[in-house]
């Protein structure tokens, strides 16, 4: 570069005045190519630099600090610090790791970039020991496979379950080959839509929720199996006009819960949130007008007819249960709707419609 500057100078010595200008212009373009490299590569940047984050876990009971994670890119997500951590504690494997932005506060996501996070270079997380994770499919496919299996055992009146005495004289009545069809059906229904329907996301739930889970719907079903296929079990007070009925409005409740959540995991598919819900062309699925939850309300309905065709004093206790847990979780849904949708409709609500 000195070279080219006292040739430069030489030249313009000798030269005379009315070419000095077209030569400064020339030789200002040959040093601007030298300096810029070769074509199609980016000039080099002398002072680029890369800002990291530094990512304190602390103990959400205790508030002592686990660790430090150095050099973390704002672009990081807190998937890629869960996984950062496990390198440091590999005690505590990423799905079972919670991180808090207080100690009291919700888990964050792990879509959560930590540059949304950021107030300063240093973020400081509290970590939670989620416990033993296991993912949804297990949960469900383990909670609705039981129930199947548990009432078909009491159906087929194993000798153990009930006395050979009873079975050998008792015959059974209609009610309860419809019964064990119409339990079957709607358990396979929801194995089905477990494996081949929903979508659930990458997240896993604590096996403390998966033991609960299973102790209500396989302890339920081994009570009202009990009930409907004992030998001394008595048919509805009105008979067909009571079963047939509540039949027929069994098998539409389950139709209309299989509609409804179709629907539901097809908006989730295309990932869209700029509008909530619809019914279509299905007249099963015109429910979507009134309430904001209509497989939650098929669902209690499938439940309600299943009490009524059996008459049952436990189908009758596992109803209420189920409709109050189903109320819950239709609110809070209806009340994420209304905060998500300005435009949401004031008709709609929670669960049964025009009520709740």
């Amino acid at each position: 570069m000195q070279a080219l500057h006292k040739s430069r100078a030489a030249i313009e010595e000798i030269m005379p005045p009315s070419k000095q200008n077209g030569l400064k212009s020339l030789l200002s373009l040959s040093q601007f190519v030298l300096t810029s490299g070769p074509p199609g590569q980016p000039a080099f940047q002398k002072h680029s630099r890369i800002s990291y984050l530094e990512v304190e876990v602390l103990d959400a009971q205790t508030r002592k600090q686990i660790c430090i994670l150095e050099k973390m890119l704002p672009s990081f997500t807190i998937a890629d610090v869960k996984h950062k951590f496990y390198k440091t504690c590999p005690q505590w494997y990423p799905s079972r790791v919670g991180l808090q932005l207080e100690c009291n506060g919700p888990a964050l996501r792990e879509t959560q970039a930590l540059k949304n996070l950021a107030t300063s270079s240093i973020i400081t997380l509290y970590f939670r020991d989620l416990g033993t994770q296991i993912n949804w499919t297990t949960v469900f496919l383990t909670e609705y496979t039981g129930p199947l299996l548990i009432y078909l055992l009491f159906y087929f009146r194993l000798p153990n379950l009930y006395g050979l005495e009873d079975i050998n004289h008792c015959s059974r009545q209609p009610v309860v080959h419809l019964a064990c069809l119409c339990h079957s059906l709607h358990y396979t229904k929801q194995i089905l839509e477990t494996l081949f329907l929903h979508c659930f996301s990458n997240e896993n739930t604590a096996l403390e929720k998966l033991l609960k889970g299973c102790a209500f719907y396989w302890g339920f079903t081994a009570w009202m199996a009990y009930y409907i296929n004992h030998p001394l079990y008595t048919p509805p007070s009105f008979g067909n006009r009571q079963v047939m009925p509540a039949l027929v409005c069994f098998l539409v409740c389950g139709a209309g819960n299989y509609f409804t959540n179709a629907i539901i995991i097809q908006v989730h598919k295309t990932g869209t949130k700029n509008h909530f819900v619809r019914p279509t062309y299905n007249p099963l699925t015109w429910l979507f007008k009134l309430v904001s939850c209509p497989n939650y309300t098929y669902e209690m309905g499938a439940w309600i007819s299943f009490t009524i065709m059996t008459q049952t004093f436990p189908v009758a206790v596992f109803t209420l249960m189920l409709s109050l847990q189903l109320i819950l979780w239709a609110q809070r849904k209806h009340c994420q709707y209304q905060k998500d949708f300005k435009n949401y409709p004031s008709y709609r609500t929670a669960l049964i419609p025009f009520i709740l």
